[in-house]
């Protein structure tokens, strides 16, 4: 069981980056802070982060902002997005629809 202290914002920042394998110094470039020590301080939770930041920190990592802030993201409904898509044609619809299936029974 994880304990407190590694399910903080700062600590989901400071995983991400190194998966990103990004320094400190190279996030802090990326969302325009003057020194690496901005970072730290966040990934330390002894500085907060607004949601533009966090946004922006984020768009760094190439990561989800609900992954930060610790939340589930919600997966994209396959069919939904079908539906969206108003160039495609009923019948593209389910031959798409089928393909899927057919490489998700088949895993």
């Amino acid at each position: 069981m994880k304990n407190e202290t590694q399910n903080t914002i700062g600590n989901r920042i400071k995983e991400a980056r190194e998966r990103a394998g990004l320094l400190q110094s190279d996030l802090a470039k990326e969302v325009g802070f003057a020194s690496p020590t901005a970072i730290s301080l966040i990934e330390n939770d002894e500085r907060k982060v607004n949601a533009e930041v966090l946004g922006k920190i984020a768009d760094a990592l190439h990561v989800d902002v609900n992954d930060l802030l610790g939340k589930e993201a919600k997966k994209a409904d396959f069919m939904y997005a079908l539906r969206a898509d108003k160039d495609l044609t009923n019948n593209d619809r389910e031959k798409i629809k089928d393909f899927y299936n057919f490489i998700k029974n088949k895993k």
